[in-house]
């Protein structure tokens, strides 16, 4: 019997997108809603989730390092950059002359 190989292809790191997007959910809400016994199990179960996160960030991060295509829309809102103003908008000041 031969092993077939993991899938390394754009939908793949889609899907390592929207669990990253998830766990960052988990923890956001951990850190706002989640009620616990002490701080120390707080931070066991924050480490938790950062420690499947990071697995899963750094495997995301080598398969667009390697080529692997993806979109802007299906990053992770951690990963996204803060753009106010939409790519086709200009960018600059005008000046507008009043009557």
């Amino acid at each position: 019997m031969t092993k077939v190989a993991p899938r390394r292809d754009k939908y793949f790191l889609r899907e390592l997108h929207q669990e990253i997007d998830l766990y960052d959910r988990k923890i956001a809400y951990l850190n706002n809603y989640e009620e616990f016994a002490s701080p120390e199990d707080r931070e066991e179960a924050e480490k938790s989730l950062q420690t499947k996160r990071a697995l899963l960030e750094k495997n995301a991060r080598e398969l667009a390092a390697s080529g692997v295509e993806y979109e802007e829309k299906d990053l992770p809102r951690s990963f996204r950059t803060q753009s106010v103003e939409p790519e086709g908008a200009q960018r600059g000041l005008t000046l507008v002359k009043r009557p």
